[in-house]
């Protein structure tokens, strides 16, 4: 047990978050591609009355008095959320769905191996998901913005900060994912908290701990595939970021890291990602090859 747990903390000892900077032309021919330029439909044109009377029955609002006060449209609803988007989500669409690094199992790859101690498991799978989300967010980075994205959404929910104090604060996305990495960057380094060196003992919050930061980290991969998977497609890079996705549920499933209340907002893509890719489905056998299909290639 002593020998495992070394191994696994000179492991992640060793281990440096370098996250290198995607090529600004790159990004941007890509997205010239992926983005051509469609006329929108022209609505049918409303009458100047009729535009005149829909006006006023939406910015008019009636007080006790009998008076009426115009009132700005509030875009947000009064628990502080967007209401949901009408458009159609492009990540669950099947011919991106099955897009995968890998077909097996991953469930596999999270199971506590015998003789490892679980803290150490914890420490070594957390800081090795804090670096690919780290790295994933970087291919992208110089497309979320405070212009972009001038809050941390995530489907119908905006996610705000709470400092050490607990003061809430709204920010920006990047923002919000600078302020997520360097916490998340402060506590895998801290030897009080991942030790890495013999005779070092876990702390007694560590499980708390790891468990903020997978709800951070979450949060994080939910505004990639809410905000940016468009990007993310232009770059081919959703093969990734869908088994990076499938790997961090499963995993966060299997040690209860967070609560179901929280991933909801991505149960439809996490069903379709954290269940195993089918088979395919057995071919008929082929028939025996004539004298003139000899030199045709068949791709399987």
């Amino acid at each position: 047990m002593s020998e495992q747990r070394e191994r696994q903390r000179e492991r992640r000892g060793s281990a440096k978050s370098i996250v290198p900077r995607p090529s600004t032309e790159g990004l941007l021919q890509a997205w010239v591609r992926f983005f051509p330029s469609r006329e929108q439909p022209k609505p049918d044109t409303p009458s100047i009355l009729d535009f005149f009377i829909r006006f006023l029955s939406s910015r008019m609002r009636f007080k006790r008095n009998g008076s009426y006060t115009l009132n700005r449209k509030s875009k947000t609803k009064p628990n502080g959320k967007k209401p949901p988007a009408e458009e159609k989500k492009q990540y669950v669409e099947p011919e991106f769905t099955k897009i995968r690094v890998v077909d097996f199992d991953l469930k596999e790859l999270v199971v506590l191996p015998r003789e490892i101690d679980l803290n150490e498991w914890l420490a070594s799978n957390t800081t090795t998901f804090f670096n690919l989300i780290n790295l994933q967010y970087s291919t992208i980075s110089e497309f979320c913005t405070g212009e972009t994205c001038q809050a941390m959404t995530a489907c119908s929910t905006i996610y705000y900060w709470y400092d050490e104090r607990g003061k809430k604060t709204k920010c920006t996305a990047p923002q919000y994912v600078d302020f997520v990495m360097s916490l998340c960057q402060k506590l895998v380094t801290d030897e009080e908290i991942f030790p890495t060196k013999y005779g070092k003992e876990f702390p007694n919050s560590f499980e708390s701990l790891v468990k903020k930061i997978c709800r951070y980290l979450f949060h994080v991969l939910a505004h990639l595939y809410w905000a940016h998977f468009k990007e993310t497609v232009a770059l081919d890079l959703h093969g990734h970021l869908n088994t990076l996705y499938a790997h961090f549920i499963v995993f966060v499933r299997e040690f209860n890291l967070i609560d179901p209340k929280e991933t909801c907002i991505m149960d439809d893509l996490s069903e379709i990602l954290c269940s195993p890719v089918p088979a395919p489905a057995p071919s008929a056998p082929a028939p025996a090859p004539s004298p003139s299909s000899q030199n045709h290639v068949t791709e399987r």
